[in-house]
């Protein structure tokens, strides 16, 4: 868990925020924490690899509103919210807004560590993800539209010949441009290149 992972702590409550800061600093996570939902907004920290856990009753914005806001401004950071009071109905509302975990207190300390670490590895799985989407799509934009065109063909499952007699070029040229092709998308395979297209196509 070392390295760019970050949790996010947002609690009024000093002694809450403290304790936990104390336990993931035992943990060997890294952590930042906030008064209030409203001061971790007008920060801005960064959220690649990170997790945010919050209190769900604070002044201003509460836990819940802050969720809510993030998926707004289209942030996809796992929030963990913690409450003192079993308010079923506030956990439902928290997790229709998207939350990964809600945890009530007073939490186990095990438990706590747990829900954090599950989310920090989902967060970590999708910006890998994004970061290979992203990366996939700009191999594609690098290709020339003939590039293209011959590989449009391949992911479709045509032979070279029938290729070359859609685009009016012989077989022989169709060769060229797929090793280029295959060279510039970074494909060892066929069956690689057409998971890639794939995968970019369907986002």
């Amino acid at each position: 868990m070392a390295g760019e992972a970050i949790v996010y702590v947002i609690d009024d409550d000093d002694s809450a925020r403290h304790s936990l800061e104390f336990l993931l600093d035992c943990a060997r996570i890294r952590v930042r924490s906030f008064v209030s939902a409203d001061a971790f907004l007008a920060a801005s920290p960064p959220l690649a690899g990170a997790c945010v856990v919050t209190d769900v009753r604070m002044p201003g914005r509460s836990g819940v509103e802050l969720v809510e806001e993030l998926r707004r401004r289209g942030a996809a950071v796992p929030v963990i919210v913690i409450t003192g009071h079993a308010d079923v109905p506030l956990a439902i509302q928290a997790m229709k807004a998207g939350v990964a975990d809600f945890i009530e207190k007073p939490f186990d300390d095990a438990v706590m560590l747990a829900a954090i670490r599950n989310a920090l590895a989902r967060q970590a799985g999708d910006d890998q993800a994004q970061a290979e989407h992203q990366a996939v799509l700009e191999r594609i934009a690098s290709l020339s539209p003939r590039e293209r065109e011959v590989m449009d063909g391949l992911v479709a499952g045509e032979a070279n010949k029938a290729i070359a007699f859609d685009l009016g070029i012989s077989a022989r040229t169709v060769e060229v441009y797929r090793a280029n092709v295959m060279m510039k998308m970074h494909a060892k395979t066929l069956s690689e290149l057409v998971r890639m297209v794939t995968l970019a196509r369907l986002s």
